[in-house]
């Protein structure tokens, strides 16, 4: 019979040696010791205790794998299996190769578990100190500092990455949870809400293929780059009313999608002007043989509407802020919206506090509209 055993696991010291070391048992049997590299006894005994917490759930071999796991593994094992398509799209792969050779370069071959959100801030502040450098036929030219906006990003991709990290056990926590980004980036990230005022007006500077892309977009929720440029029309079934969309970011976005009669009759005009082509907003300039981007016509509308630069995108964030302030339930928005994660509904909530600031100055007008003698008790 195997012999009893008093304790799970026991806290000491080594002969000349300054670090307190532990000694447990596996769910084996088998007897393991290892060094805190803590010279606090308490410290010491909470790493126990995360040993023995560890070997009851059985993921004691995750996290010892984790202590030796050098930021170059994680990263290659992040971009393999947590990068590429289907998992991203391709377009946010090569995004995050670029940042990660960043992060691979300030960090080196240092342990993941190593790495404190103090290293994560000085890295960033170095990152704003740097230049844009690109290469040219007659060599390097620089472009000024980096925005901020870039620096942000880049945090965004390392804090993924070692959230990965923790989901697998590999890390206690984020050290990025920790971090401070070093300056104000205002307005990053937050959309725009496109009230129905703006968006008639915005239209009426638009050019004809632009304003059936706001309309049908504010109507549908559909992504513009991914879903709506490349359409073509036999994806469009204006008998019932419908869009199909076989190609998405997401697969959730693969998808049958109705149609509003505003939507309907935007398609209507998209497809009496888009010529004899198969594509619904063709383009001879691109060898795809439709629209990529519209970033420029989209610029130059909203500068003669003498409006603030925001993205063409926040159009999708109206449709759905536009559902949410009808009673539309959370859920159902996320639906129609064709996202994977609720999460993400969270950032066009964000703009439901301008519709209610609406509601509001729409409730003033309305009572000082309303007559003196509408029945309401006056007191003497």
């Amino acid at each position: 019979m195997p012999r009893s055993r008093k304790y799970d696991g026991v806290v000491y010291r080594r002969k000349d040696i300054l670090f307190w070391w532990i000694r447990y048992r596996d769910r084996s049997g088998i007897r393991r010791g290892e060094s805190t590299f803590t010279k606090d006894r308490q410290e010491a005994q909470g790493i126990l205790r995360e040993r023995l917490h560890a070997r009851d759930h059985n993921v004691l071999d995750v996290i010892r794998k984790g202590q030796n796991l050098s930021l170059d593994q994680w990263a290659d094992f992040f971009l393999e299996n947590y990068s590429r398509p289907p998992v991203r799209a391709e377009k946010t792969h090569q995004v995050n190769l670029r940042v990660v050779k960043h992060f691979k370069n300030a960090f080196a071959a240092r342990k993941l578990m190593d790495i404190t959100a103090d290293d994560i801030e000085l890295y960033l502040r170095d990152r704003l100190r740097k230049t844009v450098r690109i290469k040219t036929a007659l060599g390097y030219r620089d472009k000024g500092a980096l925005k901020p906006t870039t620096v942000h990003q880049e945090l965004r991709v390392f804090r993924r990455m070692l959230d990965v990290a923790v989901r697998k056990k590999l890390l206690q926590a984020n050290p990025c949870w920790g971090v401070e980004f070093p300056v104000t980036v205002r307005g990053l990230f937050r959309p725009h809400y496109v009230t129905w005022s703006e968006q008639r007006f915005i239209e009426s500077h638009a050019p004809p293929h632009l304003r059936n892309v706001i309309q049908i977009v504010t109507a549908t929720g559909l992504r513009v780059y991914k879903e709506l440029t490349p359409m073509r029309k036999d994806q469009v079934d204006l008998a019932n009313a419908t869009v199909w969309t076989p190609d998405s970011k997401t697969p959730n976005g693969v998808a049958e999608i109705p149609l509003t009669p505003l939507a309907v009759e935007a398609f209507k005009n998209q497809i009496r002007i888009s010529g004899t082509g198969t594509f619904l907003f063709p383009s001879d300039k691109n060898p795809s043989g439709h629209h990529r981007i519209l970033k420029t016509a989209w610029q130059k509308t909203l500068k003669r509407a003498g409006i603030l630069y925001f993205r063409i995108y926040d159009l999708r964030s109206t449709y759905a802020t536009r559902l949410s302030a009808v009673g539309v339930a959370d859920e159902w928005v996320t639906q129609l919206l064709r996202q994977g994660d609720a999460k993400v509904f969270k950032k066009y909530s964000q703009m439901k506090l301008q519709m209610k600031r609406e509601a509001l100055e729409k409730m003033k007008r309305l009572a000082n509209e309303m007559p003196l003698d509408s029945g309401t008790a006056v007191v003497q």
